[in-house]
């Protein structure tokens, strides 16, 4: 008998044992979860997330719908940021080609990223990317003006959803955030000879 309860677990030990296993498992499930979360609204769509094609559309619907482009910049991003065009018309299906510009005022190089989201969150899913500035860093010299490109089209099968075929419009619009300035970047701001004065 004294055999048999010696082989018993301390109740102390199982109780500490379960609690080490929870706090492994949320751990894990946190590490776990932004990686998901991007996947999950990369395929569906959720949260505005856009899709990324390679150029190739299915068809061109004769329905059009509008288009509408926003730029923001995050709280301490120096840059100016706007659409060139407000918004445009465009064909169910057909490739639309919109410009933002972007200036750095100051007398530094700054380097941006952007985030982005389509409203409302329905059209998400089909609103596709074919090639976009946000793929990639930007890092724009001290006074410097540029022209970003984003190609997109609207997937057809938008009509074929319940929760998205009645829309008439879309949202695109982009957040810049300031980032570190890449090394190679640095290294050349840092080799540049001074400007000179033209007078």
């Amino acid at each position: 008998m004294a055999d048999t309860k010696d082989r018993q677990m301390d109740p102390k030990l199982v109780t500490a044992g379960k609690l080490v296993g929870i706090v492994l498992t949320m751990g894990a499930l946190a590490w776990a979860s932004v990686p998901f979360y991007n996947w999950f609204c990369r395929v569906t769509g959720y949260g505005g997330t856009t899709a990324v094609s390679d150029g190739t559309t299915k068809e061109i619907l004769d329905r059009t719908i509008l288009v509408r482009f926003d730029a923001n910049t995050e709280r301490g991003m120096p840059w100016t940021f706007k659409p060139v065009d407000r918004e445009m018309t465009v064909r169910i299906g057909e490739t639309g080609l919109a410009f933002y510009e972007a200036t750095n005022p100051t007398d530094r190089v700054v380097a941006g990223s952007a985030a982005y989201n389509v409203a409302p969150y329905t059209a998400g899913g089909y609103f596709t990317k074919i090639d976009c500035f946000c793929f990639t860093e930007q890092v724009l010299q001290p006074g410097e003006s540029v022209l970003m490109p984003v190609t997109f089209y609207v997937d057809p099968e938008i009509v074929e959803d319940e929760d998205a075929k009645h829309l008439n419009h879309i949202t695109l619009s982009y957040t810049f955030y300031e980032i570190d300035v890449p090394e190679r970047q640095a290294a050349l701001s840092t080799d540049a000879p001074p400007a000179t004065s033209s007078n």
